[in-house]
Formats: C-alpha cells, structure tokens, sequence
C-alpha cells in the first residue's frame, strides 16, 4: 500500500500518569514572547578562540514568525555594520517528546542550515548546546536568551574548546521591540 512520503506516525502516545503529568512543564510557547518585529543590535567576535577582542557591530531588524500554533518559529534577521550586510535565519522546532528546542540556523552566504543547538528554558532562561568543528578543533557551542521582558531580550553565544570548563563569548545581540 503506497504511503505519501508526509504520513503521520501511527505510534501510540506515551503514557503519563495524572500525578506526574502535573509536573511536566509543557515548553511549546516558550518562543511566543518573540512573535514580531525588533530592533537588533549585534556585536560579533572577529577571531573566536584566538585571545582577539576585536569586535565588529551591526544594526537591524528581526522578524519572527510563529508556525505549527507555537511548536515552530522562523525568524529572519538583516543587518548591516562595518564587516558589511548580514542575513540570518533560523527555524526552531519544538520537539513535544524531549519537550526541547531545536535551534536551526543558516546565514545567505552560507545557503546551509548550521549544526542544531538543543535545549529548553528553565526560569525564564533559554539555554542550547551543541558539539560541532570549528578550525578543525572540536568545540562546544552555548546559545543563551535572557533578559526577557515584553520589549527586549538578549542572545548570546559561546565557545568552548576544553570541555565547557572555560566560555568565550563571540555573538551578543539585544533585541528592542518596534511597536507596530
């Protein structure tokens, strides 16, 4: 019997006892504070894991859109600074199972999604790790969001190259709301 390549799943769902389904923090909206239109400005380290503390500056927008009813995010940044003009994008998904994010980025001289940062917020706190290659060093990546308020918040993003004993900042952008 031919199935269309987008079926769905045929799994039971898991069972969860009413007791502990009361303490199972259900973290689908968790991105819902960031639906619109900001005003981002981005500081970027130029030579991560090398002791530079040389920074470039950018200025632009972020939009971001809610997809899935809240299960899925798009957002797209634009920004120009010194280094020149910068677009980003990134796809989050909420996976209901980990009740986790994953974070998707790519940028438009890239064309390609980057290695997904995985993780949840916790006390208002988002925080996303990954393991990936960098100057053919492995690494481990953080991605931090706080500060969260109806009209800001904050992103930043680490390197770590002993084993997350030690965190070098290299992206910091803060995100001004525009009211419509």
């Amino acid at each position: 019997m031919y199935q269309p390549p987008f079926a769905f799943s045929q799994t039971a769902a898991p069972r969860v006892n009413a007791q502990s389904s009361a303490a199972v923090r259900d973290g689908q909206h968790d991105f819902d504070f960031e639906i619109g239109r900001w005003k981002t400005h981005l500081k970027r380290l130029l030579n991560p894991l090398t002791g530079s503390t040389a920074w470039v500056e950018y200025d632009g927008t972020t939009m971001v859109r809610k997809v899935w009813n809240g299960r899925a995010n798009l957002v797209e940044l634009v920004a120009d600074g010194p280094a020149g003009h910068f677009q980003g994008l990134s796809l989050r998904l909420y996976n209901p199972e980990s009740r986790q994010w994953s974070l998707n980025f790519a940028n438009a001289n890239s064309g390609a999604m980057a290695q997904p940062t995985i993780g949840e917020f916790k006390n208002g706190r988002g925080e996303f790790f990954d393991q990936e290659t960098f100057n053919g060093r492995t690494i481990l990546v953080r991605f931090v969001i706080s500060d969260i308020t109806p009209n800001s918040c904050r992103f930043e993003q680490a390197f770590s190259d002993d084993e997350g004993k030690t965190w070098e900042v290299n992206w910091i952008a803060t995100d001004t709301r525009v009211k419509d």
